[in-house]
């Protein structure tokens, strides 16, 4: 089966729009078969201009930590290595942390990566399945027989970044959420992102929290989460993380796991 014109024309004149020393594909003539170079040029800008400013808009924290014209130079770089794949401007730059973490010119900020993934989660939690939180006073009606065996329902927003950076309390500090002097980036920290309601809520786990929040994602029970979480970090405490998740409004729904 031959492809279809437009789809033939469209292999030929997508590939160089993200190069700009690749030449102007001979498929592209302007009227009566005159080069139509300055128009593709013009067009090529446009298309490049428009995904900086969409990796912009997506990581506005990392933009400012680094500046605008740092930050316009990286992203540029990092379109030309992961053009889209999708026409949902959105779900572009989803490799931008992890192309962040291989620039060389960012080595001297070990952080901004997780900072852009926290940015990342941010944006798939504001664009996630909303459903309704469920009140910690659902807990008082489980018989404590049964507390162990219960597996817990997360937001579908919910979404766990680990850094062994201080990348929650950068990332507060420079999307306007916090004010904070100044800041031990050396200190590790997970976030947890979720949406109960309207707005996407970033806070950060108290240790242990991180391997508990992902073991009951993956749903286990609670009592194989606490363990996990133990150890991880010998200081998890239980009570404090639980209560965490409920006020966050990251839990939905508890069912027995004993069925299993």
């Amino acid at each position: 089966m031959q492809p279809e014109p437009h789809a033939s024309y469209a292999a030929a004149f997508a590939p160089a729009l993200l190069d700009p020393v690749s030449q102007v594909p001979g498929i592209v003539t302007g009227p009566r078969g005159k080069s139509a170079a300055k128009c593709y040029n013009v067009y090529r800008n446009n298309v490049t201009v428009s995904l900086i400013d969409a990796l912009a808009a997506i990581y506005p924290a990392v933009q400012r930590l680094t500046g605008a014209d740092f930050f316009r130079a990286m992203a540029r770089f990092h379109i030309r290595e992961a053009p889209p794949t999708s026409p949902l401007l959105f779900e572009y730059g989803r490799d931008f942390p992890g192309f962040i973490a291989r620039y060389e010119h960012a080595r001297s900020l070990p952080w901004l990566a997780d900072v852009a993934r926290i940015e990342r989660a941010w944006l798939d939690a504001y664009h996630a399945a909303d459903s309704m939180p469920l009140s910690p006073t659902a807990l008082a009606t489980v018989a404590p027989d049964r507390l162990t065996s219960l597996v817990f329902t997360v937001h579908p927003a919910t979404r766990v970044v680990r850094s062994s950076f201080a990348a929650v309390t950068i990332f507060a500090a420079n999307r306007g959420i916090e004010t904070a002097g100044s800041i031990d980036a050396s200190v590790p920290e997970d976030a947890l992102i979720t949406r109960p309601d309207a707005d996407v809520v970033v806070q950060l786990l108290p240790p242990g929290g991180a391997m508990f929040l992902t073991c009951l994602i993956s749903g286990c029970m609670l009592a194989e989460a606490a363990a996990a979480a133990l150890d991880d970090s010998p200081s998890f405490d239980l009570a404090t993380n639980i209560a965490g998740l409920f006020k966050a409004g990251a839990i939905t729904s508890l069912t027995s796991g004993d069925a299993r």
